[in-house]
């Protein structure tokens, strides 16, 4: 099959929609994975993949292969075509197609991270990263978070989408999966230590906005607000960083509890 050439390929304008239209994204259920490992990933976590366009000159054939066991639509195209369809600078070799994942929910969910307001992709994704690699059980994107299907995020979370389950939900709901949990929220202006706290019963964290913090319905449905101590030469620590200070905290006195 000759490499597609024109960025007027239906296809082609497919992917790039939904790159670009968090709606288009949300109604078709599916986001865009950029490059062999993320892909990889997916595979391996049982993804599934619609539609796959790649360079003849760049892309893994492994991965190739794969795709094509799975009966993904595969389309070779130029270097031109897969720059515009990338939604980064230096395109990988191929970009695809997935259904958005939906990892199965525990029950009951012992392990909940509250995400309220969390709005740069790049923390977004590398939150949902950590929690994944900490052994949190749901991640619940509360009002006003940037779209978790987001390039920007993807490619941040380094396949956690696949891993981790991952729900939006309004106030009143969270507040309703909260009821027999333990609700933290994590506060610099809290006197309460982190580590303090007993993480080997079931839990809630919640994190809050970069720039503004954790809001008052937040702060309403928390039931302690901790804090992480710092030297008195800094102010607070990126809401990422703060993540997996706290995540791993919780994660290591629950195998300390399990080894005992």
């Amino acid at each position: 099959m000759d490499a597609i050439s024109s960025t007027q390929n239906k296809r082609v304008r497919y992917v790039k929609s939904l790159q670009s239209k968090a709606r288009l994204r949300r109604q078709a259920r599916k986001l865009v994975l950029e490059g062999d490992r993320l892909i990889a990933d997916a595979l391996a976590s049982g993804g599934k993949p619609e539609l796959a366009l790649y360079s003849l000159e760049n892309a893994d054939f492994e991965v190739i292969a794969r795709l094509q066991n799975t009966r993904c639509m595969l389309l070779p195209v130029t270097h031109d075509v897969l720059s515009f369809a990338s939604d980064t600078q230096q395109p990988p070799g191929i970009v695809a197609v997935f259904a958005i994942p939906k990892p199965p929910i525990p029950q009951p969910s012992e392990r909940v991270l509250i995400l309220d307001a969390v709005r740069e992709p790049g923390n977004l994704g590398t939150i949902m990263r950590t929690a994944a690699a900490a052994g949190v059980e749901l991640a619940i994107l509360a009002p006003g978070c940037v779209d978790p299907y987001n390039s920007k995020v993807l490619r941040a979370s380094m396949g956690a989408h696949f891993r981790l389950p991952v729900v939006e939900a309004a106030w009143p709901e969270i507040t309703s999966f909260c009821q027999d949990l333990a609700v933290y929220a994590s506060s610099a202006d809290s006197n309460t230590d982190y580590a303090a706290v007993d993480w080997r019963r079931g839990w809630a964290l919640i994190l809050g906005n970069e720039a503004r913090g954790i809001s008052r319905k937040a702060f309403s449905l928390a039931q302690e607000v901790i804090s992480i101590p710092m030297s008195e030469s800094s102010e607070s620590l990126n809401v990422a960083s703060a993540a997996a200070v706290l995540l791993f905290e919780a994660r290591r006195q629950r195998r300390r509890s399990s080894s005992a």
